[in-house]
């Protein structure tokens, strides 16, 4: 018996399961892109994804379907590579190398149908699709940009909009807040440390980031800037989330990552959604579960739903 492996692989990490022999893995998990001169080192991560599935018991060439979703496919890898080093490196009879943005959205409804999920992490992205292959078909992607550039209602642009907000209080400037500014002081140090802190070196979203639960914190106690700043959070992923369901029919809305987790930012989506008459569906899973689904829609049937940007087969 043949495995059935799925792979998401972000900045954070790789994780890795399968299903073999009857049974489910566990989530297996290395070190995630690596980022050089060319881009994402696809061949240090199908060498780790490798170790993985040999530490599990199989065996390279055994493995019936792959689907590997990867962040950052469209702009810092060439696809074509990836399928074949996927390909090769896993001994995969059949491969698909598809966009997180995918695999999230195939995870979150828990099967291949028309919907959009926005995702609100530390940076914030949404992705809506038909799964069709006409040329009317609907394959969208929104937002993604990068906190300096856009991820707007993300945990980075919540952080920031607070450490802003601090800062104007510290100026004497109106829209500002006290409870942001002591809080800022608490978590990165004197106001003359902020620039540096947080807008220097790979880490500056997550260190905005992290300042994101600091921010609902103050709106929940009636901070009105806070809670002002939330709710427009709210409403820019609600904002994306529409505009990635542009165009599809009857589409299932999902929203997913942690900055949900903050009941001001949460209420404020779902309200934005229940004002524009449609509801969101709770998630099913992730983008680890989508590749996994996918590898086993491909395992069945030999292919998935194909798109030139966002899906590539072997």
């Amino acid at each position: 018996m043949s495995a059935v492996v799925g792979v998401d692989v972000g900045g954070s990490g790789l994780r890795l399961t399968f299903r073999y022999a009857g049974r489910l893995s566990s989530v297996l998990t290395a070190p995630g892109a690596r980022i050089g001169e060319r881009g994402v080192d696809v061949g240090a991560l199908v060498a780790d994804a490798s170790r993985l599935l040999r530490e599990g018991g199989v065996a390279v060439g055994d493995v019936a379907a792959v689907c590997w979703s990867q962040r950052g496919l469209l702009f810092l890898s060439n696809p074509t590579e990836v399928v074949g080093a996927v390909s090769s490196g896993l001994g995969a009879a059949r491969t698909a190398v598809v966009s997180d943005a995918v695999a999230s959205l195939v995870g979150a409804l828990g099967e291949v149908r028309p919907g959009a999920v926005v995702a609100a992490g530390t940076g914030a992205v949404a992705f809506g699709s038909d799964f069709g292959s006409a040329d009317t078909s609907v394959w969208r992607l929104v937002d993604g940009w990068g906190h300096v550039l856009g991820d707007r209602g993300s945990a980075a642009s919540v952080g920031l909009a607070g450490l802003r907000a601090g800062l104007r209080h510290h100026d004497g400037l109106p829209d500002g807040s006290e409870r942001l500014l002591v809080d800022g002081e608490a978590a990165f140090g004197p106001t003359s440390h902020w620039p540096r802190r947080v807008m220097t070196g790979a880490e500056s979203p997550q260190l905005l980031a992290s300042f994101a639960p600091r921010v609902a914190q103050a709106a929940t106690v009636g901070d009105a800037v806070a809670a002002r700043i939330c709710r427009e959070a709210g409403e820019a992923l609600a904002e994306s989330l529409f505009s990635a369901a542009r165009g599809i029919t009857e589409p299932t809305l999902v929203a997913t990552g942690g900055l949900l987790d903050a009941s001001p930012v949460r209420e404020s989506l779902e309200a934005a959604v229940r004002a524009a008459g449609a509801t969101l569906t709770p998630a099913v899973g992730g983008a680890l579960d989508g590749a996994l689904h996918l590898a086993t829609l491909l395992g069945e049937t030999g292919t998935i739903p194909r798109h030139p940007a966002y899906v590539h087969l072997a």
